[in-house]
């Protein structure tokens, strides 16, 4: 028999019935599970409250739920009770108002509360397709956690959809393991994508430095993986292994960032356990063996996500302490989502090989009248990501790494990614915690800007890509580190003495900056705790004469590779767009290719001799 000729109606017409006759099944007290996200059962859920006389008591089981959600009304108090792993916008008005429980926990942790009989399942209210030639129903749209509810409940009830995409993949539950068929057709809920703002197009843009070709990404909830996907069409060899995705998904497979050719496991496939987007999605994905769905104790297990090399995972927070200590759950007492898979995947991509677990978010919230970068979590509110298990933190305003470094450094890299109008204060409260040295600089954030424009990438003679930017205040560490392991003649050609003495108070200085009258450029290459400095540039201006001091300093290993010219030519571009007319230069005899740089720079230089040092100076609108 041909499968499009195959009457599943008549051949299981002894599993048929309606709505109204399923719900009989339901008995007092009986925890009821609803199918998860855009695959909810509307026809069903709303026969259950309609034809509810004789249900009390009844528990609702759900985990994200997208549609109406009629159970959570106050009228219906004394008939059903919620408890929630995820709470969603449509009961969130219901939780405030003390209507139902919030279960806290890891998402790849449900579906074995389930089996164990922790959490108990009476009855299971699920979407599924129009079973095939085999019996075989797909859960379409959502697996997840539906999966396992099925299996471990006592009375499973599928509404039969034809509007159900047919997913592929450990998707899948037989007939004989449904006890009553409900054939309804109803439109698929739908989550059309938003087009993202300035805010989220900075972070998105962020969020791509940190995703190498070949990499395979994790996305959780939210607006950030749309804003991101348009910063990753030139990637390559992209894999996705996630809880969850959205329509941004389908550029990046049209451009051909994403292929999976390069995932560990489940190679050349999109592994995910549900979805939610518009219905040009759902026909995408419809009987497409690109992707495989599987449930949450697959997808979710942080052995699996560690099995992927270069796995990254993308999750966001609600706030984040200056100790890393990451609210994802909650404002305060008010409980407002879930913990969802985000421990799950930032352990995961912990443990994977040149894994990255990222936490994402805005700087701040309330149009810029609150930072989500704190001193201290609001009252009330929960630690999600541990300091222990936080990693990269990216805002609009930059990347912080956290992971093994000390509190002073995490408030330093924190700070430096927060919404300039809060940095001060963020500093005096650390500052009042002793989590920094009191004589911490604090600039007028208010007025500073980081000019990202000056980031600039260029090649050395030996082919090494060198990263040159403006110096950051979070580079103080590595500065000071670059400082002390320069050899004795490189520190006295700089400094004039054979001094090995770097203090905080001096380094500081060096990385505190205004970018306008003073401006220092480092070269910087990648290293396993992030940026590491090999050089820098320096000028201090003279804004009356507009004549700026210029220095520089090279990591010996770094040296004879054409460093200090690039530098030299890249910060003269610089000053030179900047309307700085004169650069000058105190250098010893003995440095002979500090000064063969300068008489090689194409301008016309001036040179006095005092019979210790050289004093240079050239007018930078003159050219030999």
């Amino acid at each position: 028999m041909n499968a499009n000729e195959f009457d599943w109606k008549k051949k299981y017409s002894h599993l048929i019935g309606t709505a109204v006759e399923a719900m009989k099944l339901v008995k007092p007290g009986d925890s009821i599970f609803i199918g998860t996200a855009c695959a909810q059962p509307q026809h069903l859920v709303n026969a259950m409250v309609e034809h509810s006389e004789h249900i009390y008591d009844a528990h609702i089981i759900h985990l994200l739920t997208m549609g109406s959600a009629p159970y959570a009304s106050e009228k219906f108090r004394e008939k059903f009770k919620m408890n929630s792993f995820f709470i969603a916008e449509n009961v969130r008005g219901a939780f405030d108002k003390g209507v139902g429980d919030y279960t806290p926990i890891f998402l790849s942790d449900i579906p074995h509360e389930f089996e164990a009989g922790r959490i108990p399942v009476d009855v299971a209210l699920i979407s599924v397709t129009p079973p095939d030639i085999n019996g075989l129903c797909s859960l379409g749209v959502s697996v997840d956690i539906v999966k396992s509810a099925a299996a471990n409940a006592k009375y499973v009830i599928a509404q039969v959809n034809q509007n159900m995409p047919r997913t592929l993949g450990d998707s899948f539950i037989h007939v004989n393991s449904v006890d009553m068929l409900v054939p309804f057709d109803e439109g698929i809920i739908t989550v059309e994508a938003s087009t993202p703002g300035d805010t989220l197009r900075r972070i998105g843009q962020n969020l791509a430095r940190l995703i190498e070709n070949g990499s395979t990404i994790e996305c959780g909830i939210g607006r950030i993986p749309q804003a991101m996907a348009e910063f990753l069409h030139d990637k390559k060899d992209l894999g996705i292994h996630t809880e969850m995705f959205g329509d941004w998904i389908m550029e990046l497979i049209d451009c051909g960032a994403v292929n999976c050719s390069k995932k560990t496991i489940n190679n050349g496939k999109i592994v995910a356990s549900f979805a939610m987007g518009s219905r040009k999605l759902y026909d995408y994905i419809d009987n497409n063996p690109f992707f495989e769905f599987h449930p949450t104790e697959y997808v979710n297990d942080p052995f699996i996500i560690a099995q992927h090399d270069k796995m990254v995972g993308i999750n966001v927070g609600l706030e984040i302490d200056l100790t890393g200590q990451v609210c994802a759950d909650s404002l305060g007492y008010r409980f407002y989502s879930g913990i969802g898979g985000q421990v799950d995947f930032i352990r995961g991509c912990a443990r994977s090989r040149g894994g990255k677990p990222i936490i994402a978010m805005p700087s701040t919230a309330k149009d810029d009248t609150v930072s989500r970068i704190v001193a201290k979590l609001t009252e009330g509110a929960g630690v999600v990501t541990t300091r222990g298990d936080v990693h990269y933190v990216v805002t609009e305003y930059g990347i912080a790494y956290l992971h093994g470094k000390s509190i002073r450094e995490r408030v330093l890299s924190l700070v430096n990614i927060a919404h300039p109008k809060f940095r001060k204060e963020l500093l005096q409260a650390a500052k009042a915690q002793n989590y920094i040295q009191p004589d911490q600089i604090e600039l007028a954030w208010d007025q500073i800007s980081y000019p990202e424009e000056l980031e600039h990438s260029d090649t050395l003679k030996d082919g090494t890509e060198i990263f040159f930017r403006p110096v950051k205040p979070t580079d103080e560490s590595t500065l000071s580190e670059m400082l002390y392991s320069l050899s004795g003649s490189s520190v006295q050609k700089r400094y004039f003495t054979f001094t090995k003495n770097f203090p905080h108070r001096d380094v500081q200085k060096l990385t505190n900056i205004d970018y306008k009258q003073d401006l220092a450029i480092v070269g910087v290459v990648p290293a396993p705790a992030g940026d590491q400095v090999v050089a820098i540039a320096q000028y201090f201006l003279d804004p009356k004469l507009m004549m700026a001091e210029v220095a520089f300093i090279v990591q010996d290993e770094w040296q004879d590779k054409g460093m200090g010219t690039l530098l030299l030519d890249y910060i003269t571009k610089i000053a030179r767009l900047r309307g700085v007319k004169t650069f000058c230069a105190t250098v010893l005899p003995t440095n002979k290719a500090m000064l063969n740089m300068f008489y090689n720079s194409g301008f016309k230089i001036n040179t006095e001799f005092d019979g210790d040092a050289y004093s240079i100076s050239y007018d930078l609108d003159k050219n030999q």
